[in-house]
């Protein structure tokens, strides 16, 4: 058995004082030899997780996603990710949390750390109905790339980065903008996404073609771009001028109702305009992000 550190997440030997990957100081707790803490996904259609934390361990969550802890349970409120790359001094730090306000997250991450002897639990909940989903970045290369609001919860150890579109066609008519999310790390991170999620595999060159607003995450090997329709169907066809193509080889997660697409009809609803299926269409709702296949 070692040490878990509680900074960065990283297993050291028992012997070690300070931590091999971020050289903080190490407290006697044991950590879990697999690296990976256990968790179970409750619920249907309003899910949420529950982790189960060895003496030690610890997650990373967005502000204002815990839905219950345990007594042994620490939160703490912290800049950026936690990852221990971000660097001791306080200008690191501030840096790393102002990438997250360029993805619209808040300045501030929070820190869940076993501080008990015995096995704690913590439990995280998706802010609107969808499916959460585990990912093992260890099994994508270590890193994934996923839409802004999507990431849910953590091992600590994880960075959360920004990843920039470098193709202007997708910023502007992806349905992202120019900034994306990046997580990378080797452990466990949760997502969530509206409606129902779907993981699809592509081969190389193999291209699926998809609604600019039904991309969940994607591995960094497939190649994110747009395809644009002819007028007469963006006109008409309720699906706007652009399409989002993805090419492998890679994997990529699919969401059935997007969340700009709740909205799209909660606002129809209220200024009893449209139905859904017009949200597309200018003959339905006459505006620049619908003509753009927006949902909003």
């Amino acid at each position: 058995m070692g040490v878990f550190c509680s900074e960065c997440g990283s297993p050291n030997s028992e012997e070690s004082r300070f931590c091999q990957s971020c050289g903080s100081k190490l407290e006697s707790l044991p950590y879990n030899p697999d690296g990976r803490a256990a968790y179970t996904i409750e619920g249907s259609d309003m899910q949420f997780v529950e982790i189960e934390l060895e003496p030690g361990e610890c997650v990373i969550a967005e502000a204002g996603a815990m839905m219950y802890m345990e007594q042994g349970i620490q939160m703490e409120a912290i800049f950026g990710d936690g990852s221990g790359k971000e660097g001791k001094d306080l200008m690191g730090k501030l840096f790393s949390a102002g990438k997250r306000v360029l993805t619209g997250e808040s300045l501030f991450m929070t820190s869940f750390t076993n501080r008990a002897s015995v096995k704690q639990k913590v439990a995280f909940a998706a802010p609107y109905p969808g499916k959460i989903v585990v990912l093992d970045l260890a099994e994508y290369g270590g890193q994934i790339i996923c839409q802004k609001d999507s990431f849910l919860c953590a091992e600590k150890g994880t960075q959360v980065e920004i990843a920039f579109q470098k193709n202007v066609g997708v910023a502007l008519f992806g349905g992202e903008g120019f900034i994306m999310q990046k997580l990378i790390g080797r452990r466990n991170v949760f997502i969530h996404s509206g409606g129902t999620i779907t993981k699809r595999d592509l081969g190389p060159g193999e291209m699926l073609r998809l609604d600019t607003g039904c991309l969940v995450a994607m591995t960094s090997t497939v190649n994110y771009n747009i395809e644009f329709t002819n007028i007469k169907t963006a006109l008409f066809g309720g699906e706007g001028l652009a399409l989002a193509t993805l090419t492998g080889p890679g994997t990529v997660w699919l969401q059935s109702l997007p969340f700009n697409r709740i909205i799209g009809l909660v606002k129809s609803s209220i200024q009893g305009k449209a139905s859904v299926k017009d949200e597309g269409s200018l003959l339905g709702n006459i505006g620049l992000n619908t003509f753009f296949g927006g949902k909003d």
